[in-house]
């Protein structure tokens, strides 16, 4: 059985990966100029479970647009103004054009270059007085000419060039997904971190009026002579620690408005109005709207990229090679030459030439063995970097479905924590209204009910993270369609 992730077989998600066939990707690209291969049999793969679902294809459109499955107006409105106005995405176009102006820098190199040239000579001579200057017979000439020079690509090593350009086109391109998928993944990892810090002032301000309402009946017993001042000044206590922590939440809520404005390309402040309304944390659906199959790792942009990468390397390795062998070049011109303008374009002062000349490296001192050399170890790079890459694409799907499943088994676990600690700190109250127990296991219940409360905003955070994490190491927020 061929590596594999997956989780077990009683959970929504599984996935399925080839290790070794999606590494063969870039050896069969190279195979053709000297490397030393990277054998895809030593890449260990993650430990694998049972797999289902495995025989799916994946659904690259549902990848496309994944935080619109968070049902959140407000997220889908923040990424579609970062896909607009980042600076990170019109970087990446404008890289873009300069890798398209490239190639067609190299394509150009495949044709014939043609130059006009049009010259007129007047001479004159003088007697060397104050005499005027008179011209001397046949003083004027006049030439025109178009001129071709063409290196011919012989044995195709500017074909390779443009390969390898064309290549890094690809790679650029691929870059520019990979930074809308990166866009779209920090832009909902930080609304979420928005919507957890508010999620955490609304508790604080709720575990504030708790704590003024125990204030209150602490005071009156205090008044009825049933309690002393110890008591009272100990809630008194509890409640300022409390409202202590509401102005770090304050900053971290303009903080991370401030941070999202700046990955929207906006001002600092731009976005508040929009995002100061409450809102709770975007819960991901309990079960993914894709399989994960063999193939999922090609759609990840940064995998390709990195393909591309081994692309050009190997272009480049055979244009190289191909500095040992003879270049052709072939020169040409058609003019005319004439002692009055008016015949310039005359039949019988019409002229035409063909140089053609073929070179070959004897000596060089071992130059193009040398820049062979360096070619081929750049694509063992090349091939190195895109092994690095499919493996850490494993490990952070890997990590992603780990994340999910224990987050989830975590938050089952806070619910049924949450709903025995609310009716302890119920009870504990009724009992200490009635002096049946002390205040301090009234403190206690209630600080233990808000601390699980916390766990639970917080756990809800990091579960909604790993789907988006998930989404982003399937290569999730762009389409080739």
């Amino acid at each position: 059985m061929p590596p594999t992730i997956a989780l077990a077989s009683d959970t929504p998600i599984a996935c399925y990966v080839h290790v070794p066939a999606l590494l063969a990707l870039p050896l069969l690209l190279a195979s053709c100029v000297s490397l030393h291969k990277i054998s895809s049999s030593n890449i260990a793969g993650p430990a694998s479970g049972t797999v289902s679902n495995a025989d799916r294809k994946l659904d690259t459109a549902s990848l496309a647009q994944w935080w619109s499955r968070l049902n959140d107006p407000a997220l889908n409105e923040l990424i579609g103004t970062a896909f607009e106005r980042s600076p990170d995405v019109r970087t990446a176009l404008s890289r873009i054009d300069e890798a398209r102006a490239r190639r067609g820098l190299e394509r150009a190199g495949l044709f014939p270059t043609l130059d006009a040239n049009g010259s007129a000579q007047w001479q004159a001579s003088g007697n060397g007085d104050s005499s005027p200057i008179t011209t001397s017979d046949g003083g004027e000439s006049y030439r025109v000419s178009v001129d071709a020079s063409w290196q011919v690509d012989l044995f195709g090593k500017q074909k390779q060039t443009l390969i390898a350009a064309s290549a890094d086109l690809a790679q650029v391109q691929e870059d520019y997904q990979g930074a809308v998928v990166s866009l779209a993944a920090e832009v909902s990892q930080t609304y979420v971190t928005l919507r957890r810090a508010q999620a955490e002032l609304t508790l604080k301000e709720n575990t504030l009026e708790t704590r003024g309402e125990t204030l209150k009946i602490t005071r009156w017993k205090e008044e009825a002579g049933v309690s002393t001042g110890l008591d009272t000044l100990q809630v008194e206590s509890t409640l300022e620690q409390e409202r202590a922590a509401i102005p770090f939440l304050k900053q971290t809520i303009s903080q991370t408005q401030n941070e999202l404005a700046l990955l929207c390309g906006l001002t600092p402040g731009a976005l508040n109005s929009r995002l100061n309304s409450g809102s709770s944390i975007p819960v991901a659906p309990p079960r993914l709207a894709i399989g994960i199959p063999a193939e999922m790792l090609q759609q990840r942009p940064d995998v390709r990229a990195a393909l591309r990468g081994v692309e050009a390397a190997a272009a480049r390795t055979k244009a190289a090679e191909l500095e040992r062998l003879p270049s052709l070049n072939l020169s040409g011109s058609i003019g005319s030459d004439a002692l009055k303008a008016g015949k310039l374009f005359s039949p019988e002062t019409v002229a035409a030439s063909l140089l053609g000349g073929l070179t070959a490296p004897i000596f060089d001192a071992g130059r193009i063995r040398q820049n062979i050399a360096i070619q081929d170890a750049q694509t063992r790079q090349a091939l190195i970097r895109y092994e690095s890459t499919v493996l850490t694409s494993l490990s952070e799907v890997e990590n992603a479905l780990v994340a999910i499943l224990r987050t989830a088994e975590r938050l089952e676990v806070l619910d049924r924590a949450i709903h025995a600690a609310r009716q302890a700190a119920q009870l504990a109250m009724q009992q200490y209204q009635a002096g049946q127990v002390d205040l301090l296991q009234v403190l206690e219940s209630q600080r233990t009910l808000f601390s699980v409360q916390e766990q639970k905003v917080s756990t809800t955070a990091d579960q909604t993270n790993a789907h988006i994490q998930l989404y982003k190491a399937l290569g999730g927020g762009w389409s080739n369609n």
